[in-house]
């Protein structure tokens, strides 16, 4: 009798078993056949309409109308205050829709912050896990995915504002200038002087204003200091390429399918990514715009948006300069579609649609705050005590010159942003949240993106609110630790996740040389790519390399360093395949910085001006043939004792 029961028991649980798999196997198989289809209806724009009777006073003013700007006025305005959501003109465009660079830009794919406890198997199955959460999350429940239709996400924006009772909307202004106060001793922006569409003006004061402008035009006015571009790492003109995305239609879902199976591409049910044969495209004006891959984001009407051109020498702090990119752009688009409908057989049924009314400016002002992000925050993976947002995309650093293709120069798995980061220097009653807060320009190509910028916003809603609580300026909370404590528990009530994971130390933040490596990412000489793994510490350096190195260093401190490098090399007969010395390179140092010395002479003569250091000499294991980290090593003291550079 045990028997029998004992048989009974396992074939139900058999069964069971059976069962089990075949239900996983059905979910699986319904997930993977409906996983490229997009069902979303597409929706109409509802008209934004400005709030028709503005105050004289409110708690908060926050500038721009971009994701950030949102989430700081839903922030401020869900903590009790009264808020003013303001949008101007915008490089001679008049925004009509909520959203900016999402809606109006077109730039309709994320850039999204992953957490790095996202599980690893089952990943068609599961949610992917964002960092920071709160009000990005809310409104990315809201949208299709990972690209999403900019009449959705602009609608979902302005539900979500017109929700909030105490948020008034101000659109179309002409103009917008910060009124400024001395009474405390430190300039304090007291509100925001306006010429409304119509040509009447309006004085608006305020206890705080929150600047969401994608290039701080607000603070800028205001006195906050900042960097133009890469002028903290020594060239003020050098910026990230600008981008105009077009339109194509005539997608339905077979042709998206069909375009997502290209040997190089990956799809989901809403972006397309790849096609690098695109850059084969040879442009009318090389100088001036050229393309690189494709990411492609879905519509819900039949039609695609592409991020894929790339415009130099556009100066977003010049008015002409944005209008100029924007008519080469408009000129290049139909030519970029015809070529890519020609090329690919994937694309020859798809019809070119337009342009967006504005470019995508990657880079423009970075404000000097209380606390500057450095790339060695991200390569270390650092916490910070005052961090009220996350970010872990990679450092995605555009090209800034028709000559090159840019880099992915390494991969965070997790950073904070400190308060003190959208607190600005030498002036009060302001913070300045998105890119342009105080981020220096190569760690900005990671935490420029829009769900940080979010992050930044809710938290400085909130602090508003701590603010005015405590009756202290921006300044002081950002340096009270009670204080911060405080506004991270608040934050944390509103939803958002404001943990930082427990992570291990990156392999090469281990190496003797690692110091020397963030000198060098930071100008750019190395990369360690999306897996970190790239930077060749140990691989052997040689003359030539060294060479480019130095060019690359000159370029970006032109007055630093003698203008024709190549006399270094005329005595070497192959130097691409002469191993670099420690006499040679500091040899071709001095004599690029304009010291006039020998091979011989050069290392006492570096040692003696400081410019190296014996601690960097000891870590050379030999000195006939020097490995790309102790070059590194010697960049760095370099960088530090003759170009002013600090890299903690």
């Amino acid at each position: 009798m045990n028997k029998r029961i004992q048989l009974r028991v396992a074939l139900i649980i058999v069964a069971a078993g059976i069962l089990i798999v075949a239900a996983l196997a059905a979910i699986i198989y319904w997930k993977q056949s409906t996983r490229l289809i997009n069902k979303a209806p597409h929706e109409q724009l509802i008209e934004v309409k400005s709030t028709e009777v503005i105050a004289e006073r409110y708690d908060a003013i926050v500038t721009g109308t971009d994701p950030e700007g949102v989430a700081a006025a839903l922030s401020a305005a869900r903590n009790g205050l009264k808020v003013l959501l303001v949008e101007g003109s915008v490089h001679g465009n008049d925004r009509k829709q909520l959203g900016g660079l999402m809606t109006i830009g077109w730039l309709n794919t994320l850039d999204l912050n992953y957490s790095p406890k996202n599980p690893s198997f089952l990943t068609s199955l599961r949610k992917p896990i964002y960092l920071n959460k709160g009000i990005f999350q809310e409104w990315y429940e809201q949208i299709e995915g990972s690209s999403f239709d900019t009449n959705t996400a602009a609608n979902v924006f302005y539900r979500m504002v017109a929700a909030e009772p105490n948020i008034d909307l101000l659109m179309n202004v002409q103009s917008m200038t910060p009124i400024m106060s001395t009474e405390s001793g430190t300039p304090a922006v007291v509100g925001l002087n306006v010429v409304k569409s119509d040509g009447s003006t309006a004085t608006i004061a305020a206890e705080a204003l929150i600047d969401a402008t994608q290039d701080a035009d607000i603070a800028a006015a205001a006195g906050a200091p900042y960097t133009v571009g890469r002028e903290d790492i020594g060239n003020k003109n050098v910026m990230m390429v600008a981008t105009l995305v077009f339109k194509l239609s005539g997608v339905t879902q077979e042709i998206w399918e069909k375009i997502g199976s290209h040997s190089d591409a990956g799809i989901d049910k809403m972006s397309i990514w790849g096609y690098n044969a695109a850059r084969e495209y040879v442009p009318s004006n090389p100088d001036k715009v050229k393309i690189r891959g494709l990411n492609i984001g879905r519509q819900n009407d039949g039609t695609i948006l592409l991020n894929t051109m790339q415009l130099f020498d556009v100066d977003p702090l010049d008015p002409e300069s944005v209008r100029q990119g924007i008519a080469i752009g408009e000129h290049e688009a139909p030519l970029i579609a015809d070529f890519l409908i020609k090329r690919f057989d994937e694309f020859k049924d798809l019809k070119y649609a337009g342009t967006a009314s504005e470019l995508y400016i990657r880079e423009s002002r970075h404000i000097n705050g209380e606390y500057r992000v450095t790339l060695a925050d991200l390569m270390e993976n650092r916490d910070h005590w005052d961090a009220i947002a996350y970010g872990s995309y990679a450092v995605d650093i555009q090209s800034t010159s028709s000559g090159g293709i840019g880099t992915i120069l390494m991969n965070p798995a997790q950073y904070g942003v400190p308060f003190r980061s959208l607190v600005p220097l030498e002036v009060d009653g302001l913070l300045v949240i998105g890119r342009a807060a105080s981020f220096d320009s190569v760690p900005h190509g990671s935490a420029r993106v829009i769900p940080l910028g979010m992050a930044t916003g809710e938290a400085a809603g909130a602090a508003v609110k701590l603010a005015k609580d405590e009756q202290i300026t921006f300044r002081d909370l950002s340096k009270s630790e009670q204080l911060v404590n405080k506004l991270k528990q608040n934050l944390t009530k509103q939803g958002m996740d404001l943990k930082m994971n427990s992570l291990s130390v990156p392999a090469y933040v281990k190496h003797k040389a690692y110091k020397g490596l963030v000198a060098a990412a930071n100008m750019n000489l190395t990369s360690g790519s999306y897996s970190n793994d790239a930077w060749d510490l140990d691989g052997k350096m040689n003359v030539q390399r060294f060479l480019n190195m130095l060019r690359t260093i000159r370029g970006l401190h032109p007055d630093k360093f003698e203008s024709n490098l190549s006399f270094l090399t005329a005595s070497v007969d192959n130097p691409a395949q002469t191993p670099l010395t420690l006499n040679m390179a500091l040899y071709m140092f001095a004599r690029a910085m304009g010291i006039d010395t020998t091979l011989d002479e050069a290392k006492g003569e570096m040692l003696s001006q400081a410019f190296t250091t014996d601690a960097t000499l000891a870590l050379v294991e030999d000195q006939e043939q020097l490995s790309n980290g102790e070059v590194f090593l010697l960049i760095r003291d370099i960088a530090i004792e003759y170009l002013g550079a600090s890299y903690e």
